[in-house]
């Protein structure tokens, strides 16, 4: 259940995972109970699928916290993909997925994210691997994913209200 980032809360790390927390659930509201077909449907000006946002934010969650930030490999069913013959792999993919296997991979991948802020002694901790030649700080992933997360739980929302009238939060 989604609960509103608590603002008496003083803990930078906690305000922190509580906003990307509440974007993570808005994007798995926005994507519950819908079919295959529907999780695949597009709206005429965007080929964004709910399927595919489910999937790219996945990518998202473990390229960051896992792979640039912790130095790990990619996950199993992201290794050895040429991204630039294939930029859009994720988005493509996800549409030949089961709903509740990319809702089950989504949820998996933030649940290893939240592990790695939880290890982690500082915000200000250096990432394992650079990105653009230079180190970044786990506050920046989280703030990153934040960004990247509310983004696409805005194109969640148009997506879902094209697919079923659904709107809201």
């Amino acid at each position: 259940m989604r609960q509103i980032p608590d603002p008496t809360s003083t803990d930078e790390r906690d305000v922190l995972g509580q906003y990307l927390d509440y974007q993570r659930e808005t994007i798995l509201l926005k994507t519950e109970g819908l079919t295959r077909k529907q999780l695949g449907q597009r709206i005429a000006t965007s080929d964004l699928t709910l399927a595919g946002i489910l999937y790219h934010l996945a990518l998202n969650e473990e390229g960051w916290f896992e792979v640039h930030f912790g130095g790990l490999g990619p996950r199993e069913d992201f290794t050895g993909i040429d991204w630039d013959a294939d930029p859009e792999y994720e988005f493509r993919t996800a549409l030949e997925k089961e709903p509740e296997w990319l809702r089950r991979r989504y949820r998996e991948a933030c649940n290893r994210g939240r592990q790695v802020v939880a290890r982690a002694p500082s915000l200000d901790d250096q990432s394992a691997a650079p990105w653009q030649g230079k180190p970044f700080t786990l506050r920046w992933v989280i703030l990153h994913l934040i960004e990247e997360t509310a983004r696409h739980a805005g194109h969640a929302d148009l997506l879902r209200e094209a697919i079923d009238g659904s709107v809201g939060e």
